[in-house]
């Protein structure tokens, strides 16, 4: 990969970008940010550049020094980066590090891939706890031990929920929920042969219970406790999770909320009847065709299908292992839907689709096998096709590292995003100027966190839309609100 480092450089992008002097070697604090950049989302390292933090403009902020000897420097990083002395797994080719002459100077340019989540975490010096980092804004930082086990349970294919919870047995299944599921299961595989089965042997096909031969002894799974268990056993066993839905739609005068289902005592808190009771809420609003097909009326329409994947998403790719909600929140323009965990692929991958790694792989088969889920990989892209079908705003999938949870926005709008205010502009800008337009008083940093970029991309942003005519900022230019104007 070739590196323009003049864009790269006014682009200035401080979560993948780092720049050290390192006029005369390969200096200890790269590592740092050599292990931050593969446990996040990749970036690039300059050596020979120096960045004046505090220069706003970027055109004076990044000094180029150049290094004395880069043929020196880059032996010394591939003799490192290859050494598991330093580091436990190496990332680079050849093309990851260049060097570039700038103006007579050379600096060295090393493209830090992100990790695939089977190596994470990435950490340096033999030390795990210690070594491990991770980016954010400000800089490097050590990982969590929460945030290292997240990245050492995700390492395993098998996924999450296949863990057995030794001393839950069928007493803590709530027998009324799995038998509303084996009524979905039969109705979907009416020949299939785990009709015939017992409770028990049903949830061991199934992957909800499981025997140890060794031991002798017999256990639920965590798939089968959370889709099926009673309440208080869930709770017993998960008091590190919650399952909150909130209707905040057709509010009138002071109302908060118009239904919440929450633990309230009338209901098992169980994955299963969660999913069962929210989604007849979730829909009750989406507009639902005439179609028959046969004799039956078929009103199930792609957008419907759609929140039915997107429900089954936020659980299947869940880690309820670490503290976080299960939240479902309903609006007139859209829906929200948050999970504990943070994702195991690139949001950009995510988008193009083609592959799919569950956390929990057998909660994902329960679900498949009642019809709920897409085939492997293709699941989001369908709920983009959904959208579309409608040119309602693409849905917005945004991580949130700060809060350990993903967090994915359904609004549900007859405006296009895609549509050009006046003249062409870049698909980002139009996304800013669609939520601007339905939102003109929102502030800079929430407008970044909607777009999951950074502030100073945003600025960079704002300004060209602000040369171009687009918008005008109204009242000063620290808390002014910027206005929409035509050409």
């Amino acid at each position: 990969m070739k590196i323009n480092i003049k864009d790269t450089l006014l682009a200035g992008e401080r979560v993948t970008l780092e720049c050290k002097k390192a006029s005369k070697g390969v200096p200890n604090s790269l590592w740092d940010t050599y292990s931050a950049f593969a446990n996040t989302y990749g970036g690039i390292i300059l050596l020979g550049v120096v960045e004046h933090m505090d220069e706003r403009d970027k055109a004076k902020r990044f000094e180029i020094v150049g290094v004395e000897d880069a043929d020196k420097i880059r032996k010394d990083l591939w003799n490192i980066v290859n050494s598991k002395e330093k580091v436990n797994v190496n990332l680079l080719h050849d093309d990851d590090v260049q060097t570039i002459d700038i103006d007579g100077k050379e600096i060295i340019a090393i493209n830090v891939p992100r990790a695939d989540y089977t190596v994470r975490p990435v950490y340096i010096n033999n030390n795990l706890s210690r070594g491990t980092f991770k980016r954010n804004h400000e800089g490097d930082y050590h990982c969590t031990e929460q945030e290292l086990k997240m990245m050492l349970r995700d390492a395993n294919e098998a996924g999450n929920d296949r863990l057995v919870l030794e001393y839950y047995t069928m007493d803590d299944i709530d027998i009324p929920t799995l038998e509303r599921y084996r009524i979905m299961f039969k109705t979907d595989n009416p020949d299939h042969v785990w009709n015939e089965l017992d409770h028990k042997e049903f949830l061991k096909q199934l992957g909800g219970y499981a025997i140890n031969r060794k031991e002798g002894t017999e256990s639920l799974t965590m798939a089968g406790l959370l889709m099926f268990g009673k309440g208080l056993s869930v709770r017993e066993r998960f008091d590190n999770l919650r399952m909150d839905y909130i209707d905040k739609s057709h509010l009138i005068g002071d109302q908060r909320y118009s239904d919440r289902l929450t633990y309230d005592g009338t209901w098992e808190n169980n994955l299963f009847n969660f999913i069962r009771m929210v989604l007849p809420k979730l829909t009750s609003d989406l507009p639902r065709p005439f179609k028959m097909e046969g004799v039956v009326r078929n009103d199930d329409s792609l957008q419907h299908k759609a929140v039915r994947e997107a429900v089954t998403n936020m659980i299947i790719h869940a880690d309820f292992m670490i503290n976080g909600l299960l939240r479902i929140e309903k609006y007139d323009d859209r829906i929200v839907l948050t999970n504990p965990g943070l994702l195991k692929l690139p949001i950009e991958q995510i988008y193009h689709g083609g592959e799919s790694k569950a956390r929990n792989q057998r909660m994902q088969n329960m679900f498949r096998m009642i019809g709920y889920g897409e085939n492997l990989g293709s699941g989001f892209p369908l709920i983009l096709n959904a959208w579309n079908e409608k040119h309602w705003i693409k849905p917005e999938l945004l991580e949130q590292p700060e809060l350990m949870q993903v967090k994915l926005t359904l609004h549900i709008q007859n405006e296009p995003i895609n549509e050009p205010v006046n003249e062409p502009v870049n698909e980002r800008q139009q996304t800013i100027l669609s939520i601007m337009k339905q939102n003109p008083s929102i502030i800079r940093e929430d407008l970044a966190n909607k777009l999951g970029i950074s502030l100073a991309t945003l600025k960079r942003e704002l300004t060209s839309l602000r040369k171009e005519g687009y918008i005008t900022r109204s009242g000063s230019d620290k808390n002014g609100q910027w206005i929409i104007v035509s050409k």
